[in-house]
């Protein structure tokens, strides 16, 4: 089982932003983060979402549990539904690269179990 914990964020809404990844399991131990450019907060958390679960999908996993301190993230995947237009595409590449595989789990996590993700998304503002 791969351990991904997921995290965006933004210097002012919108502002630079960036996200993190942090992966665990199965021997993996993977720690990345991105700059994304002006955005907003939201759109950050998904497009971390994103690029998480395609790191997933290259480690050739066939179980992920996926952690987020985004409400807004968790609950879409769940109901596998979002009602702004904005973050449509974003839930739709999610769910398509979900449904590859076997076994998938998404739990909402306070801020505090999030440190790693976080601190990756931070180092990555400063990177625009």
């Amino acid at each position: 089982m791969l351990e991904v914990y997921i995290d965006g964020a933004s210097a002012g809404n919108p502002g630079p932003s960036g996200i993190g990844i942090f992966i665990k399991g199965e021997g993996h131990l993977i720690k990345l983060n991105e700059a994304i450019g002006m955005t907003n907060n939201h759109i950050a958390e998904f497009t971390a979402l994103v690029r998480g679960l395609e790191e997933a999908k290259k480690l050739k996993t066939n179980f992920v549990w996926l952690h987020s301190d985004s409400k807004i993230v968790v609950s879409s995947v769940d109901k596998r539904y979002v009602k702004n237009e904005e973050f449509k595409p974003f839930l739709e590449q999610a769910l398509q690269l979900i449904d590859e595989f076997e076994l998938f789990f998404i739990k909402w996590i306070p801020d505090k179990e999030n440190k790693a993700a976080d601190a990756l998304a931070r180092e990555a503002i400063l990177k625009n």
